[in-house]
């Protein structure tokens, strides 16, 4: 073992796939797992039947996490990160950032509430492809304020 000036271990060798791990190896298990991402975005909107501050037009940096879940493939990964990271970019944040929502959206309240529940509905369709082992949204959180959100989950709309 080498160790750097600062007692940190060096790698000797990289492993090496057919001589140090068997292909066989890279699939450790047949688990359900779940993956999460975060992505963040600025919009403008206003609510209607409302007697708040949120009537007036407005906006916010939302945060968005999804929780995804599915089976590993042969090589042990259940959804590349960066695979979330183009369905919400192509399909989703296209709709949302720096954005009126109220024109952008179907016609509904910008309540987080609703568009919580169109998120979860656009991933859950962009996931229909059968690209991933049992892909399925589990929950999509969306953050209005860093201490406010609407969470849907995916056995609340299975129930509706």
């Amino acid at each position: 073992m080498t160790l750097d000036q600062y007692g940190f271990r060096i790698v000797d060798q990289l492993q090496k796939l057919d001589e140090d791990i068997d292909r066989k190896e890279l699939k450790y298990h047949n688990k359900r797992v779940m993956v999460s991402k975060e992505f963040t975005f600025d919009a403008a909107h206003h609510l209607h039947l409302y007697e708040g501050k949120c009537k007036n037009l407005h906006g916010h940096t939302y945060h968005v996490i999804f929780g995804i879940s599915g089976y590993v493939d042969e090589t042990g990964i259940m959804m590349d990160f960066g695979d979330i990271k183009t369905i919400w970019k192509e399909q989703i944040e296209v709709h949302l950032d720096h954005r009126y929502l109220n024109e952008t959206l179907p016609a509904m309240n910008t309540t987080a509430e609703n568009m919580v529940v169109w998120i979860y509905e656009k991933m859950a369709h962009a996931l229909n492809t059968g690209k991933y082992d049992g892909a399925r949204v589990e929950f999509v959180k969306l953050y209005e304020t860093p201490t406010s959100y609407a969470e849907v989950r995916r056995e609340w709309m299975e129930d509706a």
